[in-house]
């Protein structure tokens, strides 16, 4: 049995054997169960697929591809699985809890209102929001990654004879806006044919804004999305306006009367000349042709919440709030939102306190309808992990539809009330049985100098605050592979909207516990049975090896 060295100083070594993991209780019981004379052929895989993984339109097709996966592997006979290929099957990307390989699945065809879209915000900075850099790297990492809305803030430069891309008020150094503009172009359909929308803050007169004008046209060509109309009643579907590219802004007459809408993180950005500005006959004549660019149109009307928030059956608009806004929104005007999100867009974005580019909790937007939910794309933490796990649904083309019930109107035209009291729709039960792959993606003393890992499992559900659940396993001391087999039950009310995060941690008796590897997955769209996960890195990448064994079941509440 191999063994590991752990220098302690130059006269002492802690030695450790290290074991190969075996085929643990669970995936045992399940191989003998269908295969009770020691070897799994085909016709009994199938029968294992449809009856224990829950895979009930498997084909005999689907288990000859998994027994050719393992034909490489020298445990592997041609009469059958024993023990140890069935194992290492079920540990195999072809057996992932969620597939990397899933399709598109949702209907496409609803207007744009009807889907939540992977938003960005200030898409262009690489690290905190008052000092860092501004680049075009985290617009490419974003669209490569998924994201259909990217964030741009124009501004004049020092000059004020050309456009740069920058957080106003702040030390952030600028960037191009034509190089800005050609990173989406060549970034914007790599990871989803699904449309892309840019969002400007426009800070700019109507001579540099008929600049902006020349270089979007002449960056995006026909892939640019345009309408004759001002107004519409609807926006278009995403499956009309695969590989467009749309531009979301305020109306400049807005901006040149000085009614530009402020975010919170761009409170005393401005300076009473932008907000005073007067167009000579020059800007007068530049207007018309911004203003063609803009597919949907931004902005809030004048008066309070309930202005903002009234639904004009002529057109449609974007309405933009902070996350503190739409919080105390949500307490006064929770149905009113529901309604308005119906038809028109709600783009949420982080109150300006959030220097350091944290992000908040997404699901007070998402359960009243909000498509953009806006994030800080460059920094990690649980909730960006759970952004991207909400994001991996519907073949990861960031655009997920909205739940039915944001979108229906009872007999009296009744919306959904998100603070009603809401029945468990489903249990979920997860065994957590082991994990594996740390020795061979970190160096021996990466989580201790002295000796092998210390691992437990944090497992819990995101979603609405009563779907909100976080358990965790026992700490296996000195393993690299550690077998957890603990199972933990969750109570999900609205499951379209819950994801499953998972967090390896590293107990540590000096301090914080070191990163294990995280994942976040949709709910909805986990699959059955005995199923692995792979883990991913703080950043959101995956490692290359390591990964969970659980066992996943779904069941009917128990008062049904």
């Amino acid at each position: 049995m191999p063994k590991q060295n752990f220098k302690v100083c130059w006269c002492w070594r802690r030695i450790f054997k290290t074991r190969v993991v075996e085929p643990p209780r669970d995936v045992a019981n399940a191989f003998h169960r269908f295969a009770p004379n020691g070897t799994m052929t085909v016709d009994d895989l199938l029968k294992f697929l449809i009856e224990h993984q829950g895979e009930k339109n498997a084909t005999k097709e689907d288990a000859q591809a998994i027994f050719d996966s393992l034909k490489h592997l020298n445990i592997f006979h041609r009469r059958g699985l024993h023990l140890e290929a069935f194992f290492r099957y079920l540990l195999g990307d072809i057996n992932l809890a969620h597939p990397t390989s899933s399709k598109v699945h949702d209907d496409m065809k609803s207007p744009l209102s009807h889907y939540f879209l992977f938003t960005g915000h200030n898409s262009y900075l690489t690290g905190n929001q008052v000092s860092s850099s501004s680049s075009i790297e985290p617009i490419k990492d974003a669209l490569l990654r998924g994201v259909r809305v990217i964030e741009l803030d124009l501004w004049p430069n020092s000059k004020g004879n050309d456009v740069e891309v920058r957080h106003g008020g702040t030390l952030t150094s600028p960037v191009d806006l034509q190089k800005c503009l050609q990173a989406i172009k060549e970034n914007a359909f790599h990871a989803s044919e699904y449309p892309v929308v840019i969002t400007f803050e426009d800070h700019l007169n109507a001579n540099l804004q008929k600049m902006v004008a020349k270089m979007v046209i002449d960056t995006f060509g026909d892939t640019l999305y345009r309408t004759e109309a001002e107004n519409v009643e609807q926006f278009p579907s995403p499956e009309s306006l695969k590989k467009r590219v749309l531009i979301s802004t305020k109306p400049p007459k807005e901006y040149l009367e000085g009614n530009a809408e402020v975010s919170e993180s761009e409170m005393g950005a401005k300076c009473p000349s932008d907000l005073e500005h007067v167009p000579d006959e020059d800007e007068e004549k530049a207007v018309p042709q911004y203003r063609q660019l803009i597919a949907i149109h931004a902005g809030k009307l004048k008066g309070g919440l309930d202005n903002w928030l009234s639904d004009d059956p002529k057109k449609v608009r974007r309405l933009s709030l902070s996350e503190q806004e739409l919080e105390n929104a949500t307490k006064t005007h929770g149905t009113k939102i529901v309604r308005f999100t119906q038809r028109n867009l709600l783009r949420v974005f982080p109150k300006g306190t959030r220097v350091d580019s944290s992000n908040y909790n997404p699901f007070v937007g998402w359960m009243h309808g909000a498509q953009m939910v806006a994030f800080n794309m460059q920094g990690h933490g649980k909730h960006l992990w759970i952004m991207h796990g909400m994001f991996k649904a519907n073949g990861g083309c960031g655009y997920v539809k909205k739940p039915d019930f944001l979108l229906q109107r009872g007999p009296n035209d009744e919306v959904f009330d998100p603070s009603a009291p809401l029945n468990v729709k489903t249990v979920m039960r997860v065994k957590v049985i082991l994990g594996e792959g740390w020795h061979q993606d970190f160096h021996h003393t990466a989580f201790d100098r002295y000796s092998p890992p210390d691992f437990y499992t944090r497992i819990g559900i995101a979603g609405v605050p009563e779907d909100k659940d976080v358990k965790q396993t026992s700490t296996i001391e000195d393993e690299w592979l550690p077998v957890w087999d603990e199972d933990f039950e969750f109570q999900i009310r609205v499951p379209e909207l819950a994801v499953l995060r998972i967090q390896v941690l590293e107990y540590d008796t000096a301090g914080r516990p070191d990163f294990g590897g995280q994942a976040c997955f949709p709910v909805k769209e986990l699959r059955s049975g005995i199923r692995n996960i792979p883990l991913f890195d703080k950043k959101g990448n995956k490692y290359k090896h390591v990964r969970l064994l659980l066992s996943i079941s779904f069941e009917p509440p128990y008062d049904l």
